[in-house]
Formats: C-alpha cells, sequence, structure tokens
C-alpha cells in the first residue's frame, strides 16, 4: 500500500470531517431511537408482535440488501451524491415514522430508514479513505465511536423526551442530524464544481485509482473479501443476538432481575465505545491485527464459557467479556481502507464483507431461539455462539497476511 503524506486534518476537508461525523451519528440514532418507546407508541395505536419482531429483524437484511446494491449506485452518482441522497431519504423516513397512523405505515418507515442506513454503512469507509487516506485510524475511530455513541444515546433520551412532549417528537427530532449532514456534502459538490461522479478533485481529497469494472463480481474469488466477510459476520451476530436475547438469558441462568439484566446490556453496549478507539490505531499505528482479532476471539470464547458453566458465579465479567469482540466491528472498518489500494477495490469490499456479514447476522438471533425451543436450556445456544466466534480464527490467518484486495487478485490472474 502507496504511503500517503500527512498533513493538517482541516486543511481543505473540514466540510468532508464535518459531513462524516454527522452522517456516522445519523447511521446510528435513528436506528435506536424506536425500541425504547414502542409503549408510548402501542398507547396510541396497536403494534402486533410481529410487527415488532420486523422491526428487530430489519436491520442486518436491510444493511445486507443494500450493502449489494451500492456499488452500482456509487458507480452512477458518485460517493458524495449518495451520502447526500442517503441522509435525505433517512430524515424523510424519520419525519414518516414520527407522523405514523398506524403499524404498517410504522413499518415501512424504519424499513426506508434502514435501507437508507444501509447505504450510508458502504459509503462511509471510502469517503474516509478518499478525503482522509492519511489518517485512516484516526477517522475510523472518530467514526465508529460516532457509531457507538449514536447507539447507547437515543435510548437514554427517548424516554424522558416522550415523556415529556410525546413520542412523536421524540421519535422524529433524529431527522435534525440526518438533515444538518446534507448541508456539508452538498457544499462540497458545489465548491468542487462540475466533475464526474464518483471522481475526486482539487487538494482537499488524495488521488485514487480509477474504478476497476465488474469489481464486486471479483470477490467471492478472494480469500481477503472473505475474510472480513466472516469477521464482520462475527462481530454482527454476537451483536444482535446479545441484545435480543442476554438479558433473557441472564435472568434464567443467572439469576438476576430485569432491572438488573437490563443494565448489563448497557454495559455490553458500552465496551465497544474504547475498542472504537483503540483498534484503529492499533492496526494502522501498531500493526497487531493479529493481536486484534486473539483478544476479541480469546474474550468472546471466555465470556461464553463463564455463562455456560458459572453463570451466578462473576456474571458481570462474562458480560463485559462477551463486549469485547465488538472490537472487529471498527478492526473491519479500517482494514477495508488499508487492504484496498483503488477507490472502487474499498467500495466493492465494503459491500462485500457488509452485506454477507449482516446476511449471516439476521440468521443467528434466530437460530439462538430455534436451539432454546429445541433443547428446552440455553447451553446450546450459548455455545453455538461460541463455536462462531471460532471461525474469526481462520480468517484473522487471511486477513494478517500484508497484501492488498487488488495484490490478491492480480496474483491469480495478472491484472486488476
Amino acid at each position: 500500500m502507496t504511503s500517503v503524506p500527512s498533513r493538517p486534518l482541516w486543511r481543505g476537508r473540514t466540510l468532508a470531517l464535518v459531513g462524516i461525523v454527522l452522517v456516522a451519528f445519523s447511521l446510528r440514532s435513528g436506528v435506536a431511537s424506536l425500541s425504547p418507546i414502542l409503549a408510548e407508541v402501542s398507547a396510541t395505536f396497536p403494534v402486533p408482535t410481529g410487527v415488532v419482531g420486523l422491526i428487530g429483524a430489519a436491520p442486518p437484511v436491510c444493511f445486507a440488501v443494500f450493502g449489494i446494491v451500492t456499488p452500482a449506485l456509487e458507480r452512477r452518482f458518485g460517493l458524495e451524491r449518495l451520502a447526500v441522497a442517503a441522509m435525505i431519504v433517512a430524515a424523510v423516513a424519520m419525519v414518516a415514522r414520527a407522523l405514523a397512523g398506524d403499524a404498517l405505515i410504522l413499518l415501512l418507515g424504519t424499513a426506508v430508514l434502514f435501507a437508507a442506513v444501509g447505504v450510508g454503512n458502504v459509503v462511509l469507509p471510502p469517503l474516509i479513505k478518499a478525503y482522509f487516506p492519511d489518517r485512516t485510524g484516526a477517522m475510523t475511530a472518530l467514526y465508529s465511536s460516532l457509531l457507538a455513541v449514536a447507539s447507547f444515546v437515543p435510548p437514554l433520551v427517548a424516554v424522558p423526551t416522550a415523556d415529556a412532549v410525546g413520542w412523536r417528537l421524540s421519535l422524529g427530532l433524529w431527522a435534525v442530524f440526518a438533515v444538518a449532514a446534507i448541508v456539508p456534502w452538498v457544499a462540497r459538490l458545489v465548491l468542487d464544481g462540475r466533475r464526474a461522479p464518483g471522481s475526486v478533485a482539487g487538494s482537499a481529497v488524495a488521488e485514487i485509482d480509477e474504478p476497476a469494472p465488474r469489481v464486486l463480481g471479483r470477490l467471492p474469488r478472494i480469500p481477503l473479501a472473505w475474510a472480513l466477510a466472516v469477521t464482520f459476520a462475527v462481530s454482527s451476530a454476537s451483536v444482535y443476538t446479545c441484545f435480543a436475547w442476554l438479558p433473557v438469558v441472564l435472568v434464567d441462568a443467572a439469576g438476576v432481575d430485569h432491572a438488573a439484566a437490563g443494565a448489563l446490556l448497557s454495559l455490553l453496549g458500552a465496551m465497544g465505545l474504547p475498542w472504537s478507539v483503540l483498534v484503529p490505531i492499533a492496526i494502522t499505528r501498531w500493526h497487531r491485527i493479529g493481536v486484534v482479532y486473539v483478544i476479541a476471539v480469546a474474550a468472546g470464547v471466555a465470556g461464553i464459557a463463564g455463562m455456560v458453566w458459572a453463570p451466578q458465579a462473576a456474571t458481570v465479567l462474562w458480560v463485559m467479556l462477551l463486549g469485547v469482540p465488538q472490537a472487529l466491528f471498527p478492526g473491519v472498518l479500517v482494514l477495508i481502507q488499508v487492504r484496498t489500494r483503488t477507490h472502487e477495490g474499498a467500495v466493492a469490499l465494503s459491500s462485500f464483507s457488509q452485506s454477507v456479514g449482516y446476511a449471516i447476522a439476521a440468521t443467528m438471533p434466530l437460530a439462538f431461539a430455534v436451539l432454546h425451543e429445541t433443547t428446552g436450556g440455553w447451553q446450546a445456544p450459548l455455545l453455538a455462539l461460541g463455536g462462531l466466534f471460532l471461525l474469526a480464527i481462520p480468517a484473522a490467518v487471511v486477513v494478517t497476511r500484508t497484501r492488498t484486495l487488488e495484490d490478491e487478485w492480480e496474483r491469480r490472474h495478472s491484472a486488476w
């Protein structure tokens, strides 16, 4: 990978920095703001259990589907225009949810919102690569930290806001951040003037290679792409499974009350924040990719072992350990950038790893439930989750090789 000279963070790219910050916060704030106030929504109109289930399953499904189609959209419209479109759609969807008069509109608004978020998930890593190639570690740390903050801040304020001014305003106020995220990217486009979609211009953006055609179709033949997809799947599936089932497991197996189970779930979510800062630095500055994988897998397996064989002995410790595999999420985000040479390669790898990863993650909470119903206990589903963590080991072997996506392809087919 070619070394890029470092330059001041703000020089010529202030708008991009502000835009990335606002988009990152918007990607999670709208998603995390509904579930805490579903009881208040249900007091206005009935929300069937099936709709609640669909809302819960929608994020990974929408993220997977729109992760696949985003590269084609990016080639047509460009990264900045796609970021603007995603934020416009997200803002409209959040307002539509706030104005919903029945469960169907609420579900449709939520699905459209998650579709926009799915596009934003894929677009942001290449935007960081394009505008901040000299600071990928710091910018990915900032980006992933904002995702973590935006995951636990809305639940903290959603209920008090709903109690004070009603659930509609509580649900719709997050559209303000999506609207704000549109402004810097529109301004960036205006300043850049007329240029071809997908190109970069001016001193604000680093020079990057021309996109190669049909790149996404090549990725299933490249081990690095599958390794990052599996890594993303392990991180995402563990988080979605824990958020869906950990409180129930804690009540049944560890003997804690419901309030304590909720607090422990918040602790698990908060465990992602320090890793969001440390992991990008560990990969880009210290080159300790293998160490990140070892810590994540070892902690996850240890947490599972504790929950299976001694759930009441050190419950807080087991929950904290189960939160450590979240370190793989910022790891994938930064590896998408450092393991690609070209603009199109970064977009394609971001799309492939996230779409495949989220598709797998969408099945894990259901598989967890099926195993519990089949065996009548929690040991089998927990052990299955532990087995999922072990899949990161062969992925780590591939990822730690010092090759880029383009190198992998050229080694096999002579030309990227």
